[in-house]
């Protein structure tokens, strides 16, 4: 049995430290979930289990339900306060094992509330947290600095259901319970132009390291799904994200501005990108400098008829490098991969390496923008432009594609080295010109139909995939256990 003294050497592990083997520990609740003051009562978990799993970088100590702090499963009562109580309750064990919050079966109701370190938002399989659809109980918060507004509309922005900032190891997690954004309302909110502030997303962690969400269900957030931002050591696993496909910028999982990220087996149906990264948006984000980077997404599925299945900007103006996607798969999407950037953005994305697609029922299986207009204000610099170069596609299969590929760099700012090699599109309708490109360079090789005369180029063998691996990739999480009362 592991001890408490070892659980806080565990979580006060550094990131040079945090490749852990996976082991298996049991914390049973006679010594290892201690509860004092108002919260000595016995836990009322509602349908019991005998055991909950969870992988976290460290198992936790501490171990409460939210009924302990008031919390009322019915679907209608608010448990904002319920909420926050627990997390401020379980805070106080970031440095002596850390605390877990354990949401029984129920619909819980509630507003938006904040995590801490050393700590797992675990909610059982029939458990679902329900956003609740009064704007007033969702706080307003500063923009981002790498954005200098809210995305939707100028100023400030609705916070997001669950967030954080400035943590270390937390672990969003389940056994599949499910987070509901009940996005509907702020869906006709915003066509109708009736918000005077942005969005609030499902899931944002500011400024933080070492995170993990996985093997949850996310439906119908009101703008964004999963938002990580200035943050590094990222894992999202296992998560499926549903929301209608033409709900507005209800985006999958979007990195912005983070460090050694891994987005892998995750299933998402979404009205915008599946995954998007981001780092920053004109002016701002090229002030605030702070790239994405090292990212690895693989066994993807997606579905999105109006948007990418990985996108890469438009806001990119603090850079984006070494992004490395595998495996995956689309139905009925817009676009495979889409580069979308502008004149005012500066910054790069370079060092792009994609293989392994299978794509079904594509407008354009390739797709890159130079001339995404949307800007913050008037102030951007129409000179700052983006440097686009060194992107590889191999190994695509793509059936019934309406277009095989609408490449358009920058007039007198190409994008340069792309490389395009076995890749087969099956066109839904014969056409004369099969792909259409301006301001490109490139090579390819057994590529059908052929390419554009600029990426005729000739390459040997299959475009470039890095063959080391990324710190992220050998990240290892413990397996945790604790018997429920």
């Amino acid at each position: 049995m592991m001890t408490h003294y070892h659980l806080f050497l565990l979580c006060q592990i550094k990131l040079t430290t945090w490749l852990l083997l996976i082991a298996t520990v049991s914390i049973t609740p006679s010594h290892a979930v201690p509860r004092r003051g108002p919260y000595d009562e016995k836990p009322r978990y509602g349908n019991p289990i005998t055991e909950i799993k969870y992988a976290s970088p460290s198992c936790r100590a501490h171990v409460s339900s939210l009924t302990e702090f008031g919390g009322v499963g019915d679907g209608t009562t608010l448990n904002t306060d319920a909420f926050r109580s627990a997390v401020e309750h379980l805070s106080q064990y970031s440095s002596t094992g850390g605390g877990m919050l354990y949401v029984p079966a129920g619909k819980w109701l509630t507003g938006p509330f904040n995590l801490t370190s050393c700590f797992t938002l675990f909610l059982d399989k029939d458990a679902t947290i329900l956003a609740t659809q009064d704007v007033n109980q969702w706080p307003l918060i500063d923009p981002l600095p790498s954005y200098g507004r809210g995305r939707d509309k100028p100023g400030g922005r609705y916070s997001s259901l669950i967030g954080g900032a400035n943590l270390t190891d937390v672990v969003i997690t389940g056994d599949n319970g499910t987070i509901d954004g009940q996005g509907a309302s702020w869906w006709q909110k915003f066509h109708k132009n009736q918000l005077k502030y942005t969005r609030g997303y499902l899931i944002e962690l500011l400024y933080s390291d070492r995170i993990l969400i996985s093997n949850l269900t996310l439906v119908n957030s009101p703008a964004w799904n999963i938002h990580p931002v200035y943050s590094s050591n990222i894992v999202v696993s296992s998560i499926t994200i549903l929301a209608p496909v033409h709900s507005p910028n209800t985006d999958g999982i979007n990195p912005d501005s983070c460090s050694q990220v891994r987005i892998e087996d995750c299933y998402v149906v979404s009205g915008d990108d599946c995954v998007a990264i981001k780092s920053g948006w004109d002016q701002y984000g090229i002030s605030y400098g702070m790239p994405s980077q090292h990212i690895v997404i693989r066994r993807l599925t997606c579905i999105s008829p109006t948007s990418a299945v990985i996108a890469l900007g438009s806001e990119m103006s603090g850079g984006i490098q070494d992004v490395r996607a595998e495996d995956i798969t689309a139905i009925n999407s817009e676009s495979g991969v889409r580069i979308k950037t502008a004149p005012g953005r500066g910054a790069y994305v370079k060092d792009v390496y994609v293989r392994g697609m299978n794509l079904n029922t594509m407008k354009w299986a390739f797709w890159m923008t130079g001339n995404y207009k949307s800007h913050p204000d008037d102030k951007y610099d129409p000179n700052a432009m983006p440097e686009v170069t060194s992107i590889s596609y191999s190994n695509v299969v793509a059936t019934q594609v309406t277009t095989a590929a609408r490449l358009e760099g920058i007039p007198n700012d190409a994008f340069t080295g792309i490389c395009i090699s076995n890749v087969t599109v099956g066109m839904a309708k014969s056409k004369k010109y099969a792909w259409t490109c301006t301001d490109v360079e490139g090579v390819s090789s057994d590529v059908s139909p052929q390419p554009c005369e600029p990426l005729q180029g000739k390459h040997e063998g299959s475009c470039p995939f890095p063959t080391e691996s990324l710190p992220i990739d050998t990240v290892e999480f413990q397996q945790c256990s604790y018997t429920l009362p």
